[in-house]
Parts: structure tokens; sequence; C-alpha cells
């Protein structure tokens, strides 16, 4: 009987997921965000990662640049938004929140300290 062995995960993958880890609860950072900060790839690249292998880390905070919530998962991500305190604004016509992203949007540091490779600067303000 043969055993079954995962692949190993890509060198920047795991540091994309690290920083998806990072992120305290309540705060979000874009794709490009996380892109910026851990030194590499853009925004899509982080998004291939986090759809690939995001299952397993906080998804829920790493975000589009304009607030909306991941299609699809709409439902679980407010949850999980709801539950951190994680700020949020309404739409016109009562449709699904969108992040604020002015205030649940986090630059990568701790009291004031980088953590986990944020020693690449605090993330820019595009997505």
């Amino acid at each position: 009987m043969q055993t079954y062995e995962p692949p190993e995960l890509p060198e920047y993958a795991e540091r994309v997921l690290q920083a998806a880890e990072d992120i305290p609860p309540g705060r979000v950072m874009t794709y490009g965000d996380v892109a910026e900060w851990i030194g590499e790839g853009g925004p899509r690249q982080v998004g291939r990662v986090m759809a690939l292998y995001g299952g397993s880390v906080p998804w829920w905070r790493v975000v589009r640049a304009d607030g909306t919530i991941l299609p699809g998962h709409e439902h679980r991500a407010l949850g999980h938004y709801r539950a951190e305190g994680t700020p949020l604004r309404d739409t016109r016509g009562g449709g699904v929140p969108r992040l604020d992203l002015r205030r649940a949007r986090w630059d990568g540091t701790a009291a004031g300290t980088p953590v986990s490779g944020g020693d690449q600067g605090e993330p820019g303000t595009d997505g």
C-alpha cells in the first residue's frame, strides 16, 4: 500500500500564507498589500496562492482592494468579520456590506514593530 504525500508547498506560497496568519483579528490587507509586504509578486499571484492553499489560514483577512467581500464566500466571511469586529460599511440599496478599508487596513506592524518578514516597509494604498 502506497502512502500519499502531498506536494511540498512552494516557498512563495508559504510566505503568503504566513502573512495571512500574521494579520491581527479585525484587520485586513489587500492582495497587493501582501505582495508588497513580502516583497515579491503582485495581487494576482497572492490571490492564486490564497485560492489554492488559503483554506488553512484566516483567508477572510486578505481582501480585494475595493473592499468587496469575496463572491461566493460572503456569508462565511461576514460571520468572521462580525465576530472579530472588523469595520464594515453598508452599501447603497442594503446589499452585502463592504469592508471599511480606511479603518480595517493593517499596515503590517504590531505595536510599531514589523512582524514575520514585514521589513519590506509599509504597504502602499494600491491593491
